[in-house]
Order: C-alpha cells, then sequence, then structure tokens
C-alpha cells in the first residue's frame, strides 16, 4: 500500500514484544487507533506471541517468530523494531524490503552497519523513512528549553550542559505495571545466533581484545546515554571530542558509574555522570543547561511512567527588579513523549517530514560513544582496535 496522507492509518508491524512494547509502544498505538493499525508481530517467544496477539487481535498467520519471516510474508506499511541488541540488520533488511522504520536504540552497533542502513534508505527513493527512537526529543519541556534557549540567543550562549542519570534496576521501575513473567520457550539456537552476530558486531566496533569494562562502557552509552547525546545534538549540536570518559562501582549487580565530559560546538563544555544503583528510591535524570542570562533545566521521571510530566525549570535574571533578583518559571505537560514520537512517525512516512534522529544522528551517537572508548582505553593503557581506534 502506498500511504498518501496524513489521514491514512498505517499499518504497524511490531517486532519485539519486550517491556518497552507492552508499557509504551502497543498501548499508544491502541490509542492511536485514528493512525495505527497494528497488523503483524514479531518475537522469538511463541508464548508471547500468542498472548500478545490475542489481546491485540493480530491474526496466527501474522505471527513471526523472526524478522525474516516477518519481512518476507509482508501486509503492512512500516516496522517498529522493539528488539533487543544491535537493528542493524533488521532495519537494512526492512529498508530493503520497502517498509519504513521506526527502530529504538541503539539503531547499530557499528558505524559501518550505520552506512548501509544509509544506503538502504536512499535506494527506496522515498525520502526519510527510517527514525530513531529518541523519545525525549519529542517531550513538550524538551520542545520548550529548545524554543527557551533560542529565545536567549540559542546554543553560542551556552557555556555548559550537565546531564545526572540515577537508574535503578528495569525490574524496580517495571514494577507498578505488573508485566507477566518472561517466557522460558524461545528458540535455543536462535538466541544463540542473534548473540553471536551481536557479539561480533562489538568485535567490529572495538576490537576482539576489548576487555569487560570496556564493552560495558561502549553498550551504557549506546543503550542509555545516548538519549542525552540526542537532547544535545537537539539543542546544541553533538559533542565535538570526549576528553574524559571513566567508569567505576561495576559489580555483578550492575555496570556501575560511568562518566564523559568533552567539548560542545562554540566552545561549550558538557559533562554527563550515569550511575546505576540498583536500591535506588526512583529513576531521576537531570539535563541542564547554563547560557550567558540564566539556566534551563530537565528532570525526566521514569521513561515506563506513561503521560508522567518532565519538570522544565527556567532560571533568569528579573526584569526590573535589580542586579540580584531572580526569576523561576516552571514548564510541564502530561503530553506523552512516546506518543508524540509515533505522531512524528506517522508525519514523516505520510508527509516526508524528516525526523529529529535519523541515521545521520544515530551516526554521531555512535561515534561519540567510540570516542568515549578510545579514551577510556588511552587513560588506561588499554587496547583500542577496531572501529574506535579511527573514532
Amino acid at each position: 500500500m502506498t500511504v498518501s496522507s496524513a489521514r491514512d492509518r498505517l499499518r504497524i508491524a511490531v517486532a519485539g514484544l519486550g517491556a518497552i512494547a507492552r508499557t509504551a509502544h502497543l498501548p499508544l498505538l491502541e490509542r492511536r487507533r485514528d493512525l495505527f493499525e497494528v497488523t503483524a508481530l514479531c518475537d522469538l517467544s511463541p508464548g508471547a506471541l500468542a498472548e500478545v496477539g490475542a489481546r491485540y487481535g493480530v491474526p496466527v498467520k501474522d505471527r513471526h517468530t523472526s524478522t525474516e519471516a516477518l519481512l518476507a510474508q509482508g501486509g503492512f506499511d512500516a516496522v517498529l523494531l522493539l528488539t533487543s541488541g544491535s537493528h542493524g540488520p533488521a532495519a537494512q533488511a526492512a529498508l530493503r524490503a520497502g517498509y519504513a522504520v521506526l527502530c529504538e536504540k541503539p539503531l547499530a552497533f557499528t558505524r559501518a552497519e550505520a552506512g548501509r542502513i544509509a544506503e538502504a534508505e536512499r535506494a527506496q527513493q522515498r525520502g526519510p523513512r527510517l527514525m530513531v527512537g529518541y523519545m525525549k526529543q519529542y517531550d513538550p519541556a524538551a520542545r520548550r528549553l529548545a524554543a527557551l534557549l533560542g529565545e536567549a540567543g540559542g546554543a553560542g550562549r551556552v557555556r555548559s550542559a550537565e546531564v545526572c542519570v540515577l537508574h535503578p534496576t528495569g525490574g524496580d521501575q517495571l514494577s507498578f505495571a505488573r508485566l507477566p513473567a518472561p517466557y522460558d520457550d524461545l528458540d535455543a539456537e536462535a538466541l544463540a545466533v542473534l548473540k553471536e552476530q551481536d557479539a561480533a558486531l562489538t568485535d567490529a566496533a572495538l576490537g576482539s581484545g576489548a576487555t569487560e569494562a570496556t564493552r560495558s562502557l561502549y553498550h551504557v552509552v549506546l543503550g542509555s546515554i545516548s538519549h542525552d547525546l540526542s537532547l544535545l545534538r537537539m539543542v546544541t549540536g553533538a559533542p565535538t571530542s570526549v576528553e574524559l570518559a571513566e567508569t567505576w562501582g561495576a559489580s555483578a549487580a550492575g555496570p556501575g558509574s560511568v562518566e564523559l565530559s568533552g567539548g560542545l560546538p562554540g566552545g561549550a563544555r558538557y559533562t554527563i555522570r550515569w550511575h546505576f544503583l540498583p536500591s535506588h528510591a526512583s529513576y531521576r535524570e537531570t539535563f541542564a543547561l547554563h547560557h550567558e542570562t540564566g539556566s534551563l533545566q530537565l528532570a525526566f521521571p521514569s521513561p515506563y511512567l506513561m503521560n508522567a510530566p518532565t519538570v522544565l525549570t527556567e532560571t533568569a535574571a528579573g526584569a526590573g527588579e535589580g542586579p540580584h533578583a531572580e526569576r523561576r518559571a516552571e514548564y510541564r505537560s502530561v503530553t506523552e513523549a512516546f506518543e508524540e514520537e509515533l505522531v512524528a512517525f506517522h508525519t514523516m512516512v505520510t508527509d516526508g517530514t524528516p525526523p529529529r534522529t535519523g541515521v545521520a544522528g544515530a551516526a554521531e551517537d555512535l561515534l561519540t560513544a567510540q570516542r568515549a572508548v578510545a579514551a577510556y582505553t588511552a587513560r588506561h593503557q588499554l587496547p583500542c582496535e577496531g572501529e574506535a581506534a579511527s573514532a
């Protein structure tokens, strides 16, 4: 089917039926029945396919345990790639088959994959056909921050960006959702193939001699810190360097803490501190910009909480109240960022409006992640090979 106008409902295939699909994407696709119809599903688990397929009315013939089978059968206009690991091979295959793609981060593990995805997108000759799922870029509070920064003189006025993420376990964040226990019916051979594929791609990115600490750093940046990189790209431009990358506190419970710092366009600086804290009370993420005349800070709730507001705090000089007066204003909206992202995806497919992050933006985040690895390995005199050696 050729989608011809913004009034058309997109037939959607959802690949990957994990926590983010169940708590965010599937309920929102159902909410926006005016724009979307879920017509196919894909997951390694037959049990998950049966459960979710029955809930959303997807026929048995349109439930698949591999993306290859999903794409071969078709019957939809676009694919949501919500699977774990690198989405590079599946994204490339979906584009080659003629479908539009909304892909959760990370798009890929290597810059080579990103290049092949870009080629597949261009081959469709239909404008932008892939969006990367950085929903925070569509958060009304983040859009408001960008507008206020523009009113304050733009990115050139920024002195520094400071990010702090407090990340409890996924189980703690998801306890409210009462999701069913994961199914134990996965095809072991198929799962092993996917794990080997991801390991090979990580080797291509970092070299086969990369340590576990180096690999952990890389995947924390690609899998979580990339959201903050996407916000930096949106308001200041992508980091121009990674001058410090450090990790500490790793244990059997999780990856510990990560710190990145370096330069931004125009001479500004950024610092990102990310902490995996298994026993922390709640998820919290703050993104702050300090500019010539004030500060702007976003405070994000757990991404699994639908319609929980992100709070934007603006600090500026008090107008007409003397040099020591300060004005603070808060902005918040219960409009769900994931929903805004889905609407933007529909607009991309139907009207050709470019996404906030396509392949090029994801490739910039890959480069930053590899520069982080290069900085970390140089600091600790560890091997740095693969693509990271030339980042």
